[in-house]
């Protein structure tokens, strides 16, 4: 049989372990708020617009160096811990890796093709930036020989974007053996 005295004791245990659980539930709820919270609102907002000029003037500056055959400026594009990944090649990790690559490439190139770079679609936060873009190859005469995409990813170091890691692929079908 419940006492009053037993009754009250059981009533007030009760109401502790509530208020107790209150307070948990509360501290789980505000943990799960602020875990939530938007990754934006503790990041530097980016510029897209002046960042995607800023880029495509990066890709400008690395088509006309391509162009005169400077394989110097045309690694002035890349950081030096770069990666670059290219079709039917192994990746070629470093400056001065992609350097070699491209001052080979270049002055093998007789044809007096030239590249045409195109950011297409741009994602940045804080430090980092991810271009998408598109490429072509023109003749002489300006008809396309060739085509695709390709993706870079970017960090600004020392107050400018560097490109760290980039990759691309052609559009065109192979072409048969």
């Amino acid at each position: 049989m419940i006492t009053f005295p037993h009754l009250l004791i059981h009533l007030k245990q009760f109401f502790m372990r509530s208020k107790f659980q209150l307070a948990v539930l509360f501290g789980i709820s505000a943990l799960l708020f602020s875990a939530c919270s938007s990754p934006a609102d503790k990041t530097t907002s980016v510029d897209l617009d002046k960042l995607k000029t800023e880029i495509q003037g990066m890709e400008d500056a690395y088509a006309a160096a391509e162009k005169a055959k400077d394989a110097d400026k045309v690694v002035a594009y890349y950081s030096d811990d770069a990666v670059s990944y290219n079709r039917n090649a192994e990746p070629l990790s470093g400056k001065e890796a992609i350097k070699k690559r491209a001052a080979d490439r270049l002055a093998k190139d007789t044809t007096g093709n030239y590249n045409v770079y195109k950011v297409v679609d741009l994602f940045a936060e804080g430090n980092m930036a991810v271009e998408i873009g598109s490429w072509s190859v023109l003749n002489p005469s300006g008809a396309e020989v060739d085509k695709g995409h390709y993706m870079s990813y970017f960090q600004k170091r020392d107050g400018k974007y560097v490109c760290v890691r980039d990759m691309n692929v052609t559009s065109n079908p192979p072409k048969p053996m």
